[in-house]
């Protein structure tokens, strides 16, 4: 990348203003705030847009899908599978490309407005004293800048649905909030007292305890008075996360928290369906807003579904292949059964956790265990682990570690040719092994009960009949 001296310059700049900040205590007005996000990212994508340097995905993938669009093509099939998600993205690439924007500032366009917007939504997801001090310190983030403004990778879009699902889910009140507060067992059990089902139990076995659970579930189900609001919030949570996973699949990690903020289980059925409605609607309109022939779409959806078994870029597949890609589905499979593992261990583990503390650690254990990584892939949980900091001080190492790292590659790296690069990329990729125990220090493992778990949390009353507000992203 050109300019690589004045982009790092900017990028400390911004770290030194976040470590101060969290020093003295600053709680700077959102004017301020966003005049800072703004100017760095905004600056950072002119020096990338003008550079003679691109990223290979960014021209080779980004760009056809939204040129596929323009010829009313399907843009996975038209990008020869370079685009493998559903076509939300690309059609605003369509949009700014019809336009007659270059497609060096249109492609960054869009990741840097979403990643402006991310930054008051930081905020709202720390709430709080310290919501400005958390949305600043976001608007520093030197990872966030390089991902949007260098790369023009999607990951910003993607968050700035999964975050704006959080807040609203959350709504109004406590921004600290329980996790699971009952097993499903206790819940079982307590439908079974309730209406008298325990000697239907004991006689009937497994008839008896299939009762009681459509029991339970109905009660689950069963309007109750001064839930409209709730519902309400359900409905428009799910529908943005939805949106996130239109953008990239990995939001996926994202719904168990989302839903756990919401207050009933009626709500949270609202909220799922809501989420799988959105990515359904992109689907089934293909043949009419990208052009693809009915015939395609299993096509389509087969290469979305394909995952090529690139490792060695990242942590301990880095490590077994000497720091090379390489395509070994040995490698891939042990590490797609390891991330599923660890995933169902960790759920379990934060159950009680507030729900942003739970998807912190998942989204860092993923980080941990998984075999295949982009330096993008780090940005995933950064919006979370700013807004609610580990009380163990080793959030920031994990965030200057990973910026530290992720810088590297994008603006020292490309300083060299082909020969240098790989030999430069050997020993990057082998060097991502030392992160792995300071993301893994940097779980809230002292957050894994909410300490809001002690009584159950109820809307607050006299807000309980409006819908929260939350600002969206138009991307």
């Amino acid at each position: 990348m050109d300019n690589a001296l004045l982009t790092g310059i900017v990028l400390v700049t911004g770290v030194v203003l976040a470590l101060v900040a969290q020093r003295r205590g600053w709680r700077p007005s959102m004017g301020v705030i966003l005049a800072v996000g703004v100017g760095v990212r905004v600056l950072i994508m002119a020096l990338a847009a003008n550079s003679d340097w691109q990223p290979v995905d960014f021209v080779n993938s980004f760009k056809p899908a939204g040129e596929a669009i323009l010829n009313r093509e399907d843009p996975v099939l038209g990008s020869k599978g370079g685009w493998h998600f559903l076509p939300t993205i690309p059609y605003v690439y369509g949009l700014l490309l019809w336009l007659g924007i270059p497609w060096e500032w249109a492609g960054r366009l869009v990741t840097v407005v979403a990643d402006i917007i991310l930054i008051p939504l930081v905020g709202k997801l720390a709430g709080g004293p310290a919501a400005s001090l958390r949305a600043f310190q976001y608007a520093c983030n030197p990872l966030a800048v390089l991902v949007a403004s260098i790369h023009g990778q999607v990951e910003p879009v993607a968050l700035v649905f999964g975050v704006a699902a959080f807040v609203v889910a959350r709504g109004p009140g406590d921004p600290d909030r329980p996790g699971l507060r009952h097993d499903p067992v206790t819940y079982v059990r307590e439908s079974v007292a309730a209406h008298g089902l325990g000697g239907t139990l004991r006689r009937a076995g497994a008839y008896g305890i299939g009762r009681a659970v459509r029991q339970a579930v109905r009660q689950g189900l069963t309007p109750r008075e001064g839930d409209r609001a709730a519902l309400r919030r359900a409905l428009a949570a799910g529908l943005l996360m939805g949106l996130a996973l239109c953008a990239k699949s990995w939001p996926i990690w994202l719904i168990p928290g989302m839903l756990l903020l919401l207050p009933t289980f009626r709500a949270r059925v609202v909220a799922f369906v809501a989420t799988g409605a959105v990515p359904l609607f992109f689907l089934v309109t293909l043949p009419v807003f990208a052009g693809t022939a009915l015939d395609q779409i299993p096509e389509v959806i087969r290469v979305i579904q394909h995952i090529r078994p690139i490792v060695g870029e990242w942590g301990y597949s880095a490590i077994l292949v000497g720091g090379d890609w390489t395509l070994d589905a040995g490698i891939a499979t042990f590490g797609t059964r390891l991330i599923y593992v660890t995933m169902v261990v960790v759920a379990f583990l934060w159950r009680r956790a507030d729900p942003v503390d739970l998807t912190t650690a998942l989204l860092l254990a993923f980080m941990v265990t998984t075999p295949r990584l982009g330096a993008q892939y780090l940005l995933w949980f950064m919006p979370f682990l700013v807004a609610r900091p580990t009380p163990a001080r080793f959030a920031w190492p994990a965030i200057l570690g990973v910026s530290l790292w992720a810088g590297y590659g994008y603006l020292y790296m490309t300083q060299f040719n082909n020969v240098t690069w790989w030999h430069l990329h050997s020993m990057w990729a082998q060097a991502s092994v030392a992160l792995l125990p300071i993301l893994a220090y940097a779980m809230p493992w002292d957050r894994r009960v909410s300490v809001a778990g002690a009584e159950p949390w109820r809307e607050p009353e006299a807000q309980s009949s409006a819908p929260a507000s939350v600002p969206t992203a138009a991307t």
